[in-house]
């Protein structure tokens, strides 16, 4: 694990210092450079986690929970994910306002994704409250 994080490191350094000196001579370039680097780092880290996601699944089935919250776990960290790099490639091209109106979009649909898992809890809650237990 350590080495593939050294690489995954040294790879981002070198995307970064790529970045950089095409940023001097067409800015565009230098943003389809950290696009790519951001899209295959992306990849590699989905093809890395996939064991971790099925031992989470597996753990989450045996629970009480069921595997109702599964999809909404991993949707809310894609979520994360996602608007974590759209907001910072926007920042790197000069772009606050756009860079903050994708965190608010980000975090908007977190919000809108936990609404069903608020409501569920709630209803455990009046359950336990009204003697009916968990």
């Amino acid at each position: 694990m350590v080495d593939s994080t050294v690489s995954t490191a040294l790879f981002c350094i070198v995307s970064a210092i790529l970045a950089v000196v095409l940023r001097q001579y067409n800015r565009e370039q230098s943003v389809m450079a950290s696009l790519a680097a951001c899209a295959a780092v992306a990849g590699g880290t989905l093809l890395l986690a996939a064991p971790a996601f099925d031992e989470i699944r597996e753990l989450l089935d045996e629970t009480a929970a069921g595997s109702g919250y599964i999809p909404v776990i991993f949707k809310a960290a894609a979520i994360c994910f996602i608007t974590q790099i759209t907001a910072e490639i926007c920042r790197d091209s000069g772009e606050n306002a756009i860079a903050s109106a994708a965190e608010l979009w980000g975090r908007g649909a977190l919000i809108y994704m936990s609404i069903p898992v608020a409501a569920e809890l709630i209803r455990m809650i009046n359950g336990v409250f009204e003697g009916g237990g968990i």
